[in-house]
């Protein structure tokens, strides 16, 4: 079956995603984390990677990279097979670990960029378990200066918001403001895949497509339903955006 192919970066800058698979948990203990952490390092030294913001939580992780020289995937293979290894044997688990390939979506704006920082660092808060700037395992610390940047590199989006005041300031915003001036208020792509897999249940939005006509044409409607836009639907699919159209259009109050 075949892949829908990553969609291209022209900054370089990507926000990944790494999931658990069927949801379960990738960090039992700190212990976990700190190793994760340690890979990572590792990683984005070896591939020339630029992370500019990460957070761990319980059962998925998002990084927001830059990658200046292509090697991403190389990069993403490489730290989810050497981690999964490790806590297979340490878990006594058998199976994958992570859900199916990296999620990727290409920060093409810095209004984009600056969204995402603030989102990736806000997941401990929006799920209940820890204010922003309490919990450890992101790199919030890194840029507010209570902990020193040892696998993130904040300079550029400091420089870009007037440092840490600045980035303070932005963390307390709301998050409702528009990235890019084509979102018009919509729920950003950062939360688009999240939405699309808890709407399914877990099932590959890339895999839509395959489904028989019915069971696709509910797949679809129950993402606009979801909030998500027609164009956000056809760049997790690969579903035509005119088959989009025709599929939900009957639904009221759901805008394209």
């Amino acid at each position: 079956m075949g892949r829908i192919p990553r969609v291209r970066s022209t900054s370089g800058v990507y926000h990944i995603t790494l999931r658990g698979n069927g949801k379960q948990i990738l960090f039992e203990r700190d212990e976990d984390r700190r190793m994760f952490c340690t890979m990572l390092s590792d990683c984005v030294e070896r591939y020339q990677l630029d992370v500019l913001a990460w957070c761990l939580m319980d059962n998925h992780v998002h990084l927001l990279v830059l990658d200046r020289q292509h090697e991403l995937s190389a990069a993403m293979h490489q730290l989810c097979s050497r981690y999964a290894r490790i806590y297979n044997q340490c878990a006594g688990h058998v199976g994958s670990v992570f859900q199916g390939r990296f999620a990727s979506e290409p920060v093409e704006c810095d209004a984009h960029l600056l969204e995402a920082v603030r989102y990736i660092h806000a997941n401990p808060e929006k799920a209940g378990i820890a204010q922003t700037d309490a919990w450890e395992w992101s790199s919030y610390a890194e840029y507010a200066g209570t902990r020193k940047a040892c696998i993130t590199k904040p300079d550029l989006v400091l420089n870009m918001v007037g440092g840490r005041d600045g980035f303070l300031r932005m963390s307390a915003e709301s998050s409702s403001q528009p990235r890019c001036e084509e979102q018009h208020g919509r729920i950003p792509d950062a939360e688009a895949l999240q939405r699309a897999r808890d709407v399914l249940d877990g099932f590959d939005p890339g895999l839509i497509k395959t489904l028989e006509r019915k069971l696709r044409n509910q797949a679809l409607s129950g993402l606009r339903r979801e909030g998500l836009s027609v164009r956000q639907i056809a760049r997790l699919t690969g579903v035509g955006v005119r088959t989009i159209y025709r599929v939900t259009a009957f639904r009221r109050g759901v805008q394209p």
